[in-house]
Order: C-alpha cells, then structure tokens, then sequence
C-alpha cells in the first residue's frame, strides 16, 4: 500500500520532488506519487509544495493547474468555455491583479455558506429536507446575501482603485480627468 497519503508531522514541510522524467517524489514519505495523489492532499487540506529538481523553481501552481486541467477533462467540468476565455483576457489587462483577490474572496464566501448550511443542516429529518427543498430560493438568496454585498464591495472597491490609479496616470502627464 502507498504511504503517500500519510499525515506529516507538524514540524515537516511536506515537499514533492518533480524530476525531469515527471515523476512526483514526496519527501515525506520517500515514495513516487500520482497527481490523483497529489489532489487528495489538496482534499484533506494538507500544506506541501512541489520543487522541480532541476531548477530548484517553486512548481506548485504549475502542478494545481495541471490538476484543474485533468478535472475538466474527466467529464463534468466545473469552468464553461466563455468562462476561461474571459479569464484568459483578463492577463495583461489592468484588473488582472485584482481579479485573483476577488475570486478568492469569492471561493471563500462560497466555502464559508457551505460550512455554515452543512452545520445548520445536521439533525435534518426527511420531513425538513422536503420543506427545505420547497423554500429553496429563498433560503440560498439568504445564504449567499452576505456573499453578494461582499462581492459587491470588492468591486467598488476595484472600481476606486482603478479611477485613483487612472488619475495618477494622467496627472504624470499633465493631464486631468
């Protein structure tokens, strides 16, 4: 059986070797894993990084996105195909430094309603969940109203930031908006 799914200890930073030949090593516990592996790391919310042997370079974003990559090929994708084409002109655009913060704090938002709805739903009999069902607009627009005002300020705030930002552009050439 492979231990690639054991538990560091809390003093151990769990590191993944990626060698030329693609091959993921954990260090951990001194054995080749899969990226199957990897994401269940990811799942159980384990802290590791993954090193290209070669360079010595920071690969961990790499290796995530090649997880995302291989989950959207599987069949049930989670991204719609305008979706990752408004992602891919936001890079090199103005908001491209905002963009990741507001997702963020979006997934966040999402992750916190869902925990918060998996704690108020424990004890649910099967009369309730048939109630729930019935009401279930309104009680996901009650949810995720915090959510949305939260959304909504961040992009006022994206908003501000990009007039400051235009308006100390203009003012270094002479110019007033």
């Amino acid at each position: 059986m492979n231990n690639a799914t054991q538990t560091p200890a809390p003093s151990q930073q769990r590191i993944i070797k990626k060698y030329p030949n693609r091959r993921l090593y954990d260090t951990i516990t001194s054995s080749y894993i899969t990226l199957m592996e990897v994401k269940a790391l990811v799942m159980k919310r384990e802290a590791f990084e993954v090193i290209d042997v070669k360079t010595g370079d920071n690969i961990t974003r790499s290796i995530l996105l090649q997880i995302i990559l291989e989950e959207e090929a599987s069949g049930s994708p989670m991204f719609t195909a305008p979706v990752l084409e408004s992602l891919i002109r936001f890079y090199g655009h103005a908001m491209q430094g905002m963009l990741g913060g507001y997702l963020e704090k979006n997934i966040q938002s999402l992750i916190d309603v869902q925990t918060r709805f998996a704690e108020q739903s424990k004890g649910f009999t099967p009369e309730m969940w048939s109630q729930f069902v019935t009401l279930q607009p309104p009680a996901l627009q009650a949810m995720m109203g915090g959510s949305l005002e939260q959304s909504k300020h961040i992009l006022a705030q994206m908003q501000e930031q990009m007039q400051k930002q235009t308006e100390q552009m203009l003012g270094v050439f002479g110019l007033k908006s």
